[in-house]
C-alpha cells in the first residue's frame, strides 16, 4: 500500500478519475459519518499470474483544500460488473485553485467537506442477488390474518373490560362508572375523582358506565368549572360568571359546553385577555361567549394549507366529533369560528413579518411589507454586493430579476356582501393590492381601449371584452410571480372584473415592481408579444411612485416555454427563452405550477365576501411562499446537480457538430456566428433562428382556422357551443393529444424490463396528465359531436380498461363512415392534417440532415470509445425524432386519404405521396445497387420544388444554421444556469443572514411598557433570529461540496468534460 499527499497545484498530473461510492454496509456507515473521501477504482493486470486485479484508490479532501490519498489493489468479486447507475467522470481531478475556501464552505476552518461521492459516485461492485421476498413485505396481506383479533379489541374497549371489578384508580370506591376517551390509558374512576383528575384538563371527554353500556357525560354536568385568572384549580374569592353561565369552547375534541367563571379581582384583567391568557381565542371582544383554543386554530390553519379544507367542512367534522346522530345537536357557532380563523391568520401574518415589535405600531405597516420574500431573487440592501451596479457587461445579468405575470379564472368570487361590510384586514400589506386605490384607478381608466392582437388568437387579449361575468363580482385573479422560483410576490395580486385586460394588469405589475430596484427586469407573460406593445405609454397613467425609469431599466420580454409554440413564428424566436442570452434555463411557468396548489380553494372563497377572500388567499399565498423558501435548500442543490451533467453534455454536443461544419463549411460557420451574435446584440437583425417563409406549415393553418373564428363571432355567425373551445381549436387539440399519445406509447416500448422506479414513475405521471387532459376535451368534444358519444359506449361495453396512449379519440378521420358526422369538422381536420403532413416532411428532411452531418463526422474525425459513445447517443436520439416522424406523417396522410372523398379533395397525393422506408434517407444517400451516376433523390427532398442541382446552394444549409444556432443556444443556456444557480445560492445565504441580523435588531429595541411582553417579544426575535441561521447553516453544509467543484470548474472549464448522468 502506497500513500502520498497532492497540493492543489500537483493535481495536474494525476490520472483520470472514476468516481464512485460503495454501497457496503461499512461504507453507509461512513456516509452517516460524513467522512471526506473519493473513490476511484480502475481494472490493471498487473500481476504475472493473469489474475484480473482492481487498483483502489481513496482521496481525502482536506478543509485547506489539498488532498490525500491510499492506494491498494484488491480482487474484484465474480461477475463485478459496473452498477445500472456508474458513469465514469473523465478527467475531474478534484482540486481548488488556491488554498482559500469558497464563501459557501463551512465557517469552521477544519471542518471536512462531506463526501463529494456521494453526490457523483457510482459504483464497480458485485451484482448482488435479489433479496428472497418475505410475508413482511405484503403487511397488508399478513394484517388480514389477524383482522378479527382487531375486530375484537375493538368491541372488547366497548365494555369495562379487566376493571369491571376494580375500584376506583384515585379513592378505591367499589363502583366507578367513569372513564375519560381522550387520556392516555383507560381505568375507572368516581365522579370526584375524576374531575378532579380533569382540572388541568377541562375540555376532554367523558363516558358513563349505565350497567349495560358507556353514555357520553360533560364535566359541565359533573361540576367541573373553569377559572380564569388563575393557575388552573386554584379557586378566586370574586368569580364571575360567563353569561347565563353558558360558554362555548371550540377545541380539537369537538364543541363543548362549559362552566366558566372570569375573575372579577381589583387587578384581574379584562375578560378578553383573562381568555388569551390561557391560549384561549375569544370570538368577540365585547363580553364573549365563545372561544376556541389556540391548539385548534393552529391545526386547522396547517391544514387548510395542506388539504385545502375549508371553515365549513372543518367545521362540520368537529360537530360530528361532538355528536355524530343528531340526537344532541351541538350549540351553532360557525360563524364565530369562521371570524376566528380569520383574524388568527391575519395576525399570524403580523407576528411572522415582525409587526409586533415595531414603535409604530401594527397601523403604520407599509404595502406589501407582510410578504414572504424570496431568498434567491436580487433583493437590493438584502443580498446582493454593495458594488453590484458597477458589475461588469458580461456579469451584470446575474443580477436581473425574472418575474412571470399571469391570470387564474377559476378563482372567481361571487357577488356577494361589499367591501364596506366585509373589508380586508391587511389593506394591502400582504399579495393582494390595495382594494380601494385599485379600485379606482380602474375606475379612472374603464374606458381605455385594448388593442386585438395581432400574434395568435389570444383569449386573454381579444375576449378580455367578451367574457360574461353574470352574478360574479371577480372572473379571475391576476398574479405577478417570482419566475425562477415561483413565489408569490409583494403586492402583485389582484381581482379580475371582466377577462384579463390590460389596465388590470398593467397596475399589478406596476404595484409590485415599486419594491424592487434591480435596473434588468425579465418578464414572461403569454401574451408578453401583444401585452409589451404601447406598455411604456400606458405606463404614463399611473401615479408617479409607480412608474419605473426608463432609462435606467432594461425590460426584456418573454412567452413561456410551455405556450411559445401557440404563438406565430417571429414570436416563437423573438420571445423564446431558449435563444436569449442572459435568463439560463428559465422557462416562465412558474405561475402555472402555483395554480395546482390553489385552484382546490375556489369552491369556497367564491362564496366568501370581498375582504374574506383576499384575507384567505393571501394567507395561502404566504404559506405557499414559505414552504418554497423552506425547500430551497434541497430544490437549488437538485437543480445544480442537473445543470451540471446537461452543460457537460451540450457542450460536447456543440464542440461534436463545430468539428464537423468546420471541415466543409468553415466560411458558413463564421458567418452565422457574426449573424447569431448580431441579433442578441439588436433584435432588429435579420432573425438566425427562423427559416425562410414556407407555403404550408400546421402554425399557418391554424392562424388561418382562428382567424375564421374570429370573423365568425365579429359577423355574428359564430356557432360554438363552448365559451373556450372553437371547432377548430377541438379539432386541433385532438391532435395534439394523438401525439402525445404516440411519443408515451414510444417512451412506453423503449423502456424495457429492468426500467427503475424513477422511470416508471415519470410514465405513470404523464399517463396520467394525459388522461386528465383526455378527459377533459372528451366532455367538450361530445357537445360538438354527440355521435361519438355512443361509439364510445360500444368500444366500453367490453369492459376492457384502456391506457391512455391507447384511448380512441374518434376525430371525423377515425368516424369515417360509421356515423354521420358534421362535414365542417372534416374540413377542419382535413386542413390541419394537410399542413401537419408538410410539417412532418419538413421535420423529417432536418432531421436526416443532421444525421448525415453526424455520421460524417463521426467517420472521419473520431476515435477511441468516449467519443463514439456520445456520436452513438447522439444518432440514436436523431433516429428516434427521425421514426416519429414517419409515424406521425404516415397517420396524417392516412387520415387525409379517409377525409378526401367528404370533403371532396384531389390532387393532393402528388405530393404528399406514401412513405416507404426506402424514401427515408439522406440527400446524397444511395440505394442498394444505385450509383452515383444513376442516383435518384427521395421524393421527400423536392418537397420545395427545388431540383437535385440546386440542393448544394447555402440555402440547403438553413436548417443546420438553425440546428447549430439551437445546439449553441442550449450550451449558453446551461453555461448561463450554472452561473444563474450559483449565485442564487449565495444571495440565499446571504438573504438568510440578513434577515437573522434584522431579528437581532428587533430582538435589541426597547419600547414596550410591560417587561413580561417584552421578554416575549425577545424571545420571539431571538428564536426566528437562530432559525434562520440554522436554515443557512443547513444551506452551507448541503451545498459545500458541489459548490466547491462549480468554484473549481471556473477556474479549470476543463472540469466537466465528460461529466456523464448519475
Amino acid at each position: 500500500m502506497a500513500s502520498s499527499s497532492m497540493s492543489p497545484a500537483s493535481t495536474s498530473s494525476s490520472p483520470q478519475l472514476i468516481l464512485c461510492t460503495e454501497d457496503t454496509a461499512q461504507t453507509r456507515a461512513r456516509k452517516r459519518q460524513k467522512v471526506p473521501t473519493l473513490n476511484s477504482y480502475s481494472c490493471t493486470n498487473s500481476m504475472s499470474s493473469g489474475i484480473t486485479q482492481r487498483q483502489h484508490t481513496q482521496y481525502q479532501v482536506h478543509g485547506d483544500g489539498s488532498i490525500s490519498y491510499t492506494r491498494k489493489y484488491v480482487q474484484p468479486p465474480k461477475n463485478a460488473q459496473p452498477t445500472k447507475r456508474c458513469e465514469p467522470l473523465v478527467n475531474v481531478h478534484v482540486q481548488h485553485a488556491t488554498n482559500t475556501q469558497p464563501p459557501i464552505i463551512p465557517d469552521e476552518p477544519n471542518e471536512p467537506l462531506a463526501d463529494i461521492s456521494e453526490s457523483w459516485g457510482t459504483d464497480y461492485d458485485a451484482q448482488q442477488p435479489r433479496r428472497r421476498r418475505t410475508a413482511g413485505d405484503h403487511p397488508l396481506l399478513m394484517w388480514l390474518k389477524d383482522r378479527a383479533l382487531f375486530l375484537q379489541e375493538m368491541l372488547r374497549l366497548e365494555g369495562r373490560g379487566d376493571l369491571s371489578a376494580e375500584p376506583c384508580s384515585g379513592c378505591s370506591d367499589s363502583h366507578p362508572e367513569y372513564r375519560c376517551e381522550d387520556c392516555f390509558g383507560i381505568d375507572l374512576r368516581c365522579s370526584s375523582c375524576i374531575v378532579a383528575a380533569h382540572k388541568h384538563h377541562p375540555l376532554h371527554r367523558l363516558q358513563k358506565w349505565n350497567g349495560m353500556y358507556f353514555q357520553c357525560v360533560s364535566l359541565k354536568s359533573l361540576g367541573l368549572r373553569i377559572q380564569l385568572g388563575h393557575a388552573p384549580g386554584q379557586t378566586c374569592p370574586n368569580p364571575h360568571r360567563a353569561f347565563n353561565d353558558d360558554f362555548v369552547i371550540i377545541d380539537s375534541h369537538g364543541v363543548h359546553e362549559v362552566s366558566l367563571d372570569f375573575c372579577d379581582c381589583t387587578q384581574a384583567e379584562t375578560h378578553v385577555q383573562q381568555l388569551l391568557r390561557m391560549s384561549l381565542f375569544p370570538s368577540t371582544t365585547a363580553d364573549p361567549k365563545t372561544a376556541a383554543t389556540f391548539r385548534l386554530l393552529e391545526e386547522f390553519h396547517l391544514l387548510s394549507f395542506e388539504s385545502k379544507v375549508s371553515a365549513y367542512e372543518f367545521y362540520n367534522a368537529l360537530t360530528r366529533r361532538s355528536d355524530n346522530t343528531g340526537l344532541s345537536p351541538v350549540k351553532e357557532r360557525y360563524d364565530s369560528f369562521t371570524r376566528m380563523i380569520r383574524e388568527w391568520r391575519h395576525l399570524k401574518m403580523l407576528k411572522r413579518s415582525g409587526r409586533a415589535h415595531d414603535p409604530d405600531g401594527v397601523d403604520a405597516t407599509a404595502e406589501g411589507a407582510c410578504a414572504v420574500l424570496c431568498p434567491a431573487c436580487p433583493q437590493p440592501g438584502k443580498n446582493l454586493p454593495s458594488d453590484w451596479r458597477e458589475a461588469s457587461r458580461t456579469k451584470r445579468w446575474l443580477y436581473g430579476l425574472f418575474v412571470a405575470i399571469d391570470a387564474n379564472f377559476r378563482l372567481k368570487r361571487k357577488v356577494v356582501s361589499k367591501d364596506s361590510v366585509d373589508p380586508s384586514l391587511s389593506r394591502g400589506w400582504g399579495y393582494f393590492v390595495e382594494e380601494s386605490a385599485y379600485k379606482a384607478f380602474l375606475d379612472d381608466n374603464s374606458n381605455t381601449s385594448q388593442e386585438k392582437s395581432t400574434c395568435s388568437s389570444h383569449n386573454a387579449v381579444n375576449m378580455a371584452d367578451t367574457k360574461s361575468n353574470h352574478g360574479l363580482a371577480a372572473t379571475g385573479l391576476g398574479t405577478i410571480d417570482c419566475a425562477r422560483h415561483n413565489l408569490k410576490l409583494p403586492t402583485a395580486v389582484g381581482d379580475l372584473q371582466k377577462g384579463e385586460k390590460y389596465v388590470n394588469m398593467d397596475y399589478l405589475f406596476f404595484s409590485t415592481l415599486r419594491h424592487t430596484a434591480v435596473d434588468i427586469l425579465n418578464v414572461s407573460y403569454d401574451i408578453a408579444c401583444q401585452w409589451n406593445k404601447n406598455l411604456w405609454h400606458r405606463m404614463s397613467m399611473f401615479p408617479p411612485p409607480m412608474q419605473l425609469n426608463r432609462d435606467a431599466t432594461k425590460i426584456t420580454f418573454f412567452v413561456p416555454k410551455f405556450h411559445l409554440p401557440a404563438h406565430i413564428e417571429s414570436c416563437q424566436t423573438n420571445f423564446s427563452f431558449n435563444f436569449t442570452p442572459g435568463v439560463g434555463r428559465t422557462d416562465g411557468e412558474a405561475p402555472e405550477r402555483g395554480w395546482a396548489n390553489i385552484n382546490p380553494v375556489a369552491s369556497s372563497t367564491k362564496e366568501m365576501g370581498p375582504g374574506a377572500r383576499r384575507d384567505t388567499l393571501d394567507d395561502h399565498f404566504g404559506d405557499w411562499n414559505w414552504k418554497k423558501v423552506t425547500s430551497l435548500c434541497h430544490t437549488m442543490l437538485r437543480k445544480m446537480k442537473d445543470a451540471l451533467p446537461e452543460l457537460s453534455e451540450h457542450e460536447a454536443a456543440l464542440n461534436d457538430l463545430e468539428e464537423g461544419l468546420k471541415e466543409e463549411y468553415s466560411e458558413m460557420l463564421g458567418r452565422w456566428k457574426e449573424q447569431v451574435e448580431a441579433w442578441e446584440h439588436d433584435p432588429s437583425q435579420p432573425n438566425p433562428y427562423e427559416r425562410g417563409a414556407e407555403k404550408i406549415t400546421l402554425a399557418s393553418m391554424r392562424l388561418d382556422l382562428a382567424k375564421e373564428d374570429a370573423s365568425e363571432i365579429e359577423v355574428g355567425s359564430s356557432h360554438a357551443l363552448h365559451e373556450d373551445c372553437s371547432p377548430s381549436v377541438l379539432i386541433s387539440s385532438g391532435l395534439e393529444l394523438e401525439e402525445q399519445q404516440r411519443r408515451l406509447r414510444a417512451d412506453k416500448a423503449g423502456l424495457g424490463i429492468h426500467a427503475t422506479d424513477n422511470q416508471e414513475g415519470k410514465l405513470l405521471q404523464r399517463s396520467n396528465s394525459l388522461q386528465r387532459r383526455i378527459e377533459a376535451w372528451v366532455k367538450v368534444q361530445e357537445l360538438y359531436m354527440p355521435m361519438v358519444a355512443a361509439l364510445r359506449m360500444r368500444d366500453m361495453s367490453s369492459g376492457v380498461i384502456v391506457a391512455p396512449e391507447s384511448f380512441q379519440l374518434w376525430l371525423p378521420s377515425q368516424v369515417g363512415g360509421s356515423a354521420a358526422c358534421d362535414l365542417k369538422f372534416q374540413i377542419i381536420e382535413w386542413r390541419l392534417r394537410y399542413a401537419q403532413a408538410h410539417d412532418t416532411l419538413r421535420s423529417l428532411r432536418s432531421n436526416l440532415r443532421a444525421q448525415t452531418a453526424v455520421l460524417k463526422y463521426k467517420d472521419r474525425n473520431l476515435r477511441g470509445q468516449g467519443a463514439n459513445t456520445r456520436a452513438r447517443n447522439t444518432l440514436k436520439g436523431i433516429d428516434a425524432r427521425i421514426d416519429a416522424a414517419s409515424r406521425r406523417y404516415q397517420d396524417a396522410r392516412i387520415a387525409l386519404v379517409i377525409l378526401a372523398p367528404f370533403v371532396k379533395e384531389t390532387g393532393w397525393q402528388s405530393s404528399l405521396r406514401p412513405l416507404d422506408r426506402q424514401d427515408i434517407r439522406g440527400m446524397s444517400d444511395l440505394l442498394w445497387g444505385e450509383t452515383e451516376g444513376r442516383r435518384k433523390l427521395s421524393w421527400i427532398w423536392n418537397m420545395r420544388g427545388a431540383h437535385g442541382d440546386e440542393l448544394d446552394n447555402d440555402g440547403s444549409l438553413e436548417d443546420m444554421r438553425i440546428e447549430w444556432c439551437k445546439a449553441r443556444a442550449r450550451a449558453m443556456r446551461w453555461k448561463e444556469e450554472l452561473e444563474l444557480l450559483r449565485e442564487e445560492m449565495r444571495r440565499i445565504l446571504q438573504f438568510f443572514d440578513w434577515q437573522a441580523t434584522s431579528w437581532d435588531e428587533r430582538a435589541e429595541q426597547n419600547w414596550s411598557e410591560s417587561p413580561v411582553v417584552r421578554e416575549g417579544q425577545i424571545a420571539y426575535a431571538r428564536r426566528q433570529a437562530a432559525l434562520r441561521r440554522a436554515m443557512s447553516h443547513a444551506c452551507r453544509s448541503s451545498w459545500a461540496d458541489i459548490c466547491a467543484f462549480v468554484d473549481q470548474f471556473y477556474t479549470n472549464p476543463g472540469a466537466l468534460t465528460g461529466l456523464g448522468r448519475s
